[in-house]
């Protein structure tokens, strides 16, 4: 059995995403474990989580709406992103690789809504 978002490449690539910030955070201050690590963590899964989720809405607007949420989700990433540089947790080499994937990342959720709302 496989569920509808199991095929969706945008859901794909926010588990990938997830995936290399919880690797990336690991190389994080321990005094950021219960801080900016879990908040960065927490919101790269929650960009798939939503996404999964809205999936199996009775309705496309139901599903555009989930969408919205991984989206700021993304954007939350991008801020945490902001946050580890300017506290050099990472180097911008690290920064600009992760801010390129999330911005593929909102860029296909952002594709995805509109389809959905044009149906």
């Amino acid at each position: 059995m496989s569920f509808k978002f199991e095929k969706l490449d945008v859901w794909k690539l926010a588990i990938d995403m997830a995936d290399d910030v919880h690797n990336l955070t690991r190389g994080f201050p321990k005094e950021e474990m219960f801080s900016l690590s879990s908040q960065m963590k927490r919101a790269a899964d929650s960009i798939s989580l939503n996404i999964a989720e809205g999936s199996t809405g009775q309705s496309d607007l139901e599903q555009v709406r989930f969408l919205g949420y991984a989206q700021r989700s993304a954007i939350e990433v991008v801020n945490c992103l902001y946050l580890a540089i300017k506290r050099n947790y990472i180097d911008q080499l690290v920064f600009d690789r992760f801010y390129i994937m999330l911005e593929r990342l909102i860029k296909k959720i952002q594709a995805f809504k509109k389809a959905l709302k044009n149906n």
